[in-house]
């Protein structure tokens, strides 16, 4: 059995009510009696249940952070913002992987109300937020990460998807090329949507073709049977540049299209997005739309600390622009 409050009280020859002082109000305490009550911690080797505390305080020092796909670096990289802003606070960050799967959302929800959260931070699979609503009433405040989902009530930290999306297709036409696939999936995801839409606002009106070639998730694996396909099409029906819809599509189209001997960018361009650290060390550097997915992280973080100290406070809708990254992969 472990060493208890008591026990240090008996030792030090306080109370326990003063052992709690020194370990929550020390400024509280005289000199002569911290110094007396933090050897006894130290002779018996004392650490105290902070997850006690916390459930006695209604809410712990942990932030949830609920993403699409921890394998993916930019959300490594929104963690480690957000975990860099939670460190200044004296709060962490406990990552959960959703894996685009609906119930697995759910679940990872339902633990971190469990665990009386400090607040959520999620980029959710829909648009459906009532769950994050249940959240939110009781207690646990909660901001949109990656994404904004119109009229929710949420405040929400992303980048302009629709705007990276032109950023792309408008990059390709402006290098020459006419025939344009754009790489993405799984449907219905936004950030996915928003990018073709913006990539079709940047053609429309331009003399080039545009077709979507679906996938199942936004994964290398997927992006090379997407490569494998265009490069098993006859020379004359196959586009003349892919846009993914982020970098790890992007970097499996290239793997595919390099096996099979089609050559990037002479036959075909191709651009990511997310500019993760992988890009620009690809065989060939990969342009791409960058995110600041580090400031993403921490800016998320701020507000929800923000709003955790007053829930009163008006929700925010912060959009970052996007950056295009030219490569290799585009060369005209």
């Amino acid at each position: 059995m472990g060493v208890s409050i008591r026990d240090v009280a008996t030792r030090a020859g306080v109370s326990v009510g003063t052992v709690s002082n020194v370990l929550n109000r020390p400024e509280s305490v005289p000199v002569a009696t911290l110094d007396r009550v933090r050897s006894a911690i130290a002779e018996l080797g004392y650490v105290r249940n902070e997850a006690a505390r916390q459930l006695r305080a209604g809410r712990s020092t942990t932030v949830g952070l609920v993403v699409l796909d921890a394998r993916n670096p930019f959300f490594t990289d929104v963690a480690r913002g957000a975990d860099d802003a939670a460190a200044e606070r004296g709060l962490s960050v406990l990552l959960g992987n959703s894996d685009e799967s609906p119930e697995r959302e759910l679940r990872l929800l339902s633990h971190f109300e469990e665990q009386r959260a400090h607040g959520v931070l999620i980029s959710p699979i829909a648009d459906d937020v009532r769950r994050l609503h249940e959240l939110r009433d009781r207690g646990i405040p909660v901001v949109l990460v990656d994404r904004a989902v119109s009229g929710s009530g949420f405040s929400s930290v992303a980048v302009d998807d629709v705007l990276g999306g032109e950023l792309a297709a408008r990059h390709l036409v402006q290098t020459g090329r006419r025939r344009i696939a754009y790489v993405g999936g799984p449907a219905g995801l936004r950030q996915v949507d928003d990018r073709e839409q913006g990539a079709r606002r940047a053609l429309d009106g331009a003399d080039a073709a545009f077709e979507v070639i679906p996938v199942g998730s936004l994964t290398v694996a997927d992006g090379r049977a997407a490569g494998e396909l265009i490069a098993g099409r006859a020379e004359a029906h196959r586009p003349d540049a892919v846009f993914a819809a982020n970098d790890l599509i992007a970097l499996g189209v290239l793997q595919a299209l390099t096996i099979a001997g089609v050559a990037v960018p002479g036959d075909i361009a191709l651009i990511g997005y997310d500019d993760i650290d992988f890009a620009a060390a690809a065989a060939v550097p990969l342009s791409s739309i960058r995110q600041p997915s580090h400031e993403i992280g921490a800016t998320a973080l701020s507000i929800l600390a923000e709003e955790a100290d007053d829930p009163t406070l008006p929700t925010r809708e912060v959009a970052f622009d996007p950056e295009l990254v030219v490569r290799a992969s585009t060369a005209s």
